[in-house]
């Protein structure tokens, strides 16, 4: 039998460089990115215009995924997801991937201090027009007032990389 691959997601506050390190990593060999972004913007396009409209279609996403993302971890390659894993329920999902493929994982944790967040928020909207309606400062403290950091009684192997605004 073949050595499966390695499901690797993440935690942080929007604008915390969730993005910019999976495309880092899935720079690697044998190693596929999922970004839920993409996807919404293909499969739904003009149809995601708030907070509640992203839950509604990433719901969509997630059971076709599931499987989805078992079947390339059993190839044995490495996934890169792009997705939140912003809450307890969140990371439940990749723990239902992780448990039913037996698959090895990785949370990477980006614990980043607010006043970063927004800089780099500021940042992506300034160079992506297309993100002015959703990455508002407003929309940072929405998100942020469900934020939950991961902690070990979830069985994650988490990595934690921290970084504040200078």
């Amino acid at each position: 039998m073949s050595k499966k691959g390695t499901l690797i997601f993440f935690c942080g506050k929007m604008g915390a460089g969730k993005s910019t390190i999976a495309q880092e990593l899935a720079l690697e060999p044998k190693t596929v990115l999922l970004s839920e972004d993409e996807w919404l913007a293909v499969l739904y396009p003009d149809e995601i215009n708030n907070f509640n409209d992203y839950l509604k279609y990433s719901s969509r996403l997630k059971p076709l995924l599931k499987d989805h993302v078992g079947s390339i971890l059993n190839f044995g390659l490495t996934v890169v997801m792009d997705f939140p894993g912003n809450t307890v329920k969140q990371r439940a999902w990749f723990k239902e991937i992780v448990s039913k493929n037996r698959a090895a994982h990785k949370l990477i944790y980006l614990d980043v201090d607010d006043q970063l967040c927004l800089k780099q928020i500021k940042q992506r909207r300034d160079g992506n027009p297309e993100r002015v309606q959703f990455d508002t400062e407003e929309t940072f403290h929405q998100l942020a007032s469900y934020f939950e950091a991961p902690s070990g009684e979830e069985g994650f192997n988490i990595d934690v990389i921290r970084r504040k605004n200078l």
